[in-house]
C-alpha cells in the first residue's frame, strides 16, 4: 500500500496524455500528484485531466509552471506574467493549492537584478493567487540549470522566495550535498510548501539524470528525517526526469519509487 504522503509528479511520463499519467497513479494507489502546465495548456488536456479527476482516488495538489523557461528575465515581459495567471486559473480548477515556478535565466543581470525582476513578473499574479487560494513556490533548482533558473542554493531559494513575497519548493537533488540543512529546513519550513525527493548516482555528470529512491547516494532517510523534525506535513513529490528514468520507463520508474518512499516514510513514522 502506498503512503498517502506520496505524490507523483507528471515530468516523468511526459510521453502520454494527463489522463494516461492521473489513471496511473489510481492504478498503484498514488494518492497525490504534480501536474505541469507544458501538457495542461494543450488543448483538451485540463478538461481531460478534470475528467480523470473525478474518478476519485487522487488529487492534483501542485501544478508546475516553469515560467520563463530557457528566456532570460532581462528580456521577457508581461506575456510571463499572463501565462502565470492561466495557470493559477488552471490550478484553481483542478483543486491544487499549490505552483511552483522556476524563474527563468538571469541573462546579462546580477542576482539581486534577476531576483528584482522575477519578483516584478510574479507580483500582477498574486492578488488572483490569494482570491483562488492557490500558494506561489519558488523552488531550488541546479546550478547547471543557469540557462532558466537563480535560485541553486537553499539559502538563494529562501532569498528569492521572501523578495518575491512568496513560497518555497524545497528540491533536495539540487541542495542534499549542503552543509548546515537542518537549520536551513528550519528556517525555510515558514515558507515551505512542497518538497521533492529522488536520489543521485555517483558518476552522473549531467542535468537532468534523477535515480529512484535507494538507487543511489543521497541521505534520503535523514533528509525526511530533519524535514519531518522542522514540521514539515505536506506530501514528498517524485520528481524522476532523466535518461535513468526514460530506459526503465515513467510508470515501472514511478512504480518502484512509489514503493520505496512509502517503505521510508512508515520507517519514520511519517
Amino acid at each position: 500500500m502506498i503512503h498517502p504522503r506520496v505524490s507523483l509528479h507528471q515530468v516523468a511520463c511526459m510521453d502520454v496524455p494527463t489522463a494516461a499519467f492521473i489513471a496511473h497513479c489510481q492504478t498503484i494507489g498514488v494518492q497525490e500528484m504534480t501536474l505541469v502546465t507544458p501538457l495542461l495548456f494543450q488543448p483538451g488536456e485540463t478538461e481531460a485531466a478534470l475528467t480523470a479527476l473525478a474518478a476519485g482516488g487522487t488529487r492534483c495538489h501542485t501544478v508546475n509552471h516553469p515560467m520563463a523557461m530557457g528566456r532570460r528575465l532581462d528580456t521577457v515581459g508581461a506575456e510571463e506574467s499572463q501565462g502565470l495567471a492561466r495557470a493559477i486559473e488552471i490550478a484553481a480548477m483542478l483543486g491544487a493549492p499549490n505552483i511552483y515556478l522556476v524563474s527563468g535565466g538571469r541573462g546579462q543581470l546580477l542576482w539581486d537584478e534577476a531576483a528584482d525582476r522575477f519578483a516584478r513578473l510574479v507580483a500582477p499574479c498574486l492578488g488572483l493567487a490569494r482570491e483562488h487560494g492557490v500558494r506561489l513556490l519558488v523552488e531550488t533548482a541546479s546550478h547547471l540549470n543557469a540557462d532558466m533558473h537563480i535560485a541553486h542554493t537553499l539559502d538563494d531559494t529562501i532569498r528569492l522566495a521572501e523578495i518575491a513575497g512568496i513560497g518555497v519548493c524545497i528540491e533536495l537533488a539540487a541542495c542534499w550535498f549542503e552543509g548546515g540543512l537542518s537549520e536551513k529546513f528550519r528556517r525555510a519550513m515558514p515558507l515551505t510548501g512542497l518538497v521533492q525527493i529522488s536520489d543521485y548516482v555517483p558518476g552522473d555528470r549531467a542535468t537532468p539524470n534523477r535515480a529512484v529512491p535507494g538507487d543511489g547516494m543521497m541521505p534520503n532517510e535523514w533528509l525526511l528525517r530533519e524535514l519531518l523534525d522542522a514540521g514539515y506535513a505536506g506530501v514528498f513529490d517524485l520528481e524522476l526526469v532523466g535518461p535513468r528514468i526514460a530506459a526503465e520507463g515513467g510508470f515501472a520508474a514511478t512504480s518502484r519509487a512509489a514503493e520505496n518512499l512509502s517503505e521510508l516514510l512508515v520507517k519514520l513514522g511519517a
